[in-house]
């Protein structure tokens, strides 16, 4: 895998990626830089058990380099990173986060981590005892808590923006929603598209969470091997990543693919213009789900005011349409047009950083 590794790297361009390990606390992470060049490398950390090490290593990669266009597309001053935990959310502890806290502070700043997949802001608690460089602590330890409404709601008002593109306003009352993935975010999404008069439905395989979903908002539940074939305005991946791809894609029954999930598309140039060639408006997924770090980023400057992330988070909207006017002017994919955006600011700071 050695080689593969700087393969990848050199292929999606990153700074730095350092494993950990530690026996006595059955860590096993990767913590991925992939630039710095706006600023130090903000990202969640998530726990997973990955088929292979590979896997995780690659998840990485992705996640960290999505966190880069994210952030400057976001206009954050912050850079892209990303870590993943191998192994059993449900035998995480103190311990484990503690020693993981140490490997973070001794990247002295150049990454800050928060929470993500199958972590929570108790875990940022331990890691915070390691290290200053976390962000998304509990609200009373003086932090910002659970970013995960921050990013519903930006997925909320972005999915808004791709109606108002497709149908002419943003109006989504009777709208039918599939949510995929009813976790903080998807849960939280949910109850938004409820308020707005949505006709939701939702799709897990986490018992648990269907049941807390479907009896608070009394919504209707898809088995995940039926969810490509309900008739749906609206699909909202808020899972893992991939689920559009040349399988999913021919099935699909829905004008808009607006979700809180990370890498969506399996292959980024192919899936991104067969959605074109279909008819279906695919907002970023790096642009519509940045509302979590707008967040942290907030606190991490030390500067937090919930009130003025919220105005920042609906900034979303207004970014989408911008993204959907580039794509049709260059005809490129929406995904391009957002990358297209967040390099240009990339390499015009890092122009300007050359010259002092």
């Amino acid at each position: 895998m050695s080689n593969k590794v700087f393969e990848l790297m050199k292929d999606m361009e990153h700074e730095q990626v350092v494993f950990c390990h530690d026996p006595h606390s059955n860590l096993k992470a990767i913590i991925a830089i992939h630039n710095t060049t706006l600023g130090p490398a903000l990202g969640g950390t998530r726990m997973w058990n990955y088929n292979s090490d590979d896997d995780a290593v690659i998840d990485a990669l992705r996640l960290s380099r999505g966190m880069t266009y994210k952030a400057a597309i976001s206009g954050l001053n912050l850079g892209g990173g990303k870590a993943v935990i191998i192994g059993d959310p449900a035998l995480k502890g103190e311990a484990l986060w503690r020693r993981y806290g140490k490997f973070v502070n001794s990247l002295n700043g150049k990454y800050i981590t928060a929470e993500d997949v199958n972590t929570s802001a108790s875990d940022m608690e331990f890691i915070h005892q390691e290290t200053k460089h976390v962000t998304g602590i509990p609200e009373y330890m003086g932090g910002s808590g659970d970013p995960s409404p921050f990013t519903a709601y930006g997925v909320f008002v972005g999915m808004k923006a791709c109606a108002h593109k497709r149908w002419g306003n943003d109006n989504l009352n009777g709208k039918k929603v599939l949510v995929q993935g009813v976790g903080h975010v998807g849960h939280y999404l949910v109850g938004h598209l409820i308020e707005a008069g949505a006709k939701v439905f939702i799709s897990d395989i986490n018992k648990d969470r269907i049941k807390e979903t479907a009896d608070k908002f009394k919504v209707e539940f898809i088995e995940p091997a039926e969810m490509l074939n309900v008739d749906m305005d609206i699909y909202a991946p808020c899972a893992l990543g991939a689920t559009i791809n040349s399988e999913s894609i021919p099935k699909l029954r829905c004008s808009i693919i607006a979700g809180a999930a990370n890498n969506q598309l399996a292959e980024e140039k192919v899936h991104g213009r067969q959605l074109i060639e279909k008819g279906i408006i695919y907002a970023p997924d790096f642009l519509i789900n940045a509302g979590g770090l707008v967040n942290v980023a907030a606190e991490a400057s030390g500067s937090y005011n919930r009130e003025k992330v919220t105005k920042d988070v609906e900034k979303i909207y207004n970014r989408i349409l911008d993204i959907f006017t580039l794509s049709e002017k260059e005809d490129i994919t929406t995904q391009e047009a957002a990358m297209q955006i967040a390099q240009k600011r990339i390499d015009d700071v890092a122009h300007v950083k050359s010259r002092l």
